[in-house]
C-alpha cells in the first residue's frame, strides 16, 4: 500500500465489540467506522475503552480501519 493511499484520522470510540473491534466516530463527521487494534497496541497491551480519542488509519478500499494510537 502506497503512502498516498493511507489516511490518518482522529475519532472517539463509541462502542467496544468482541475481538478488539471498536466502532469509532470520525472527528468532525457523524459517520462510524469499524476499527481494530494495531499489532503494536496488542503487543504492549494498551487498553482502549469507550470515550477514548484515538488515531486510526483508514483503508482506501473502505474496509476496516486500524487504530494506531490512543491520544
Amino acid at each position: 500500500m502506497a503512502d498516498s493511499e493511507i489516511q490518518k484520522e482522529f475519532g472517539v470510540v463509541v462502542e467496544a465489540l468482541p475481538n478488539t473491534l471498536f466502532r469509532v466516530q470520525v472527528e468532525g463527521q457523524e459517520s462510524l467506522v469499524l476499527a481494530y487494534l494495531a499489532g503494536k497496541m496488542r503487543l504492549h497491551r494498551i487498553k482502549v475503552i469507550v470515550g477514548d480519542k484515538v488515531e486510526f488509519l483508514r483503508d482506501s478500499y473502505g474496509g476496516k480501519a486500524r487504530i494506531t494510537r490512543r491520544v
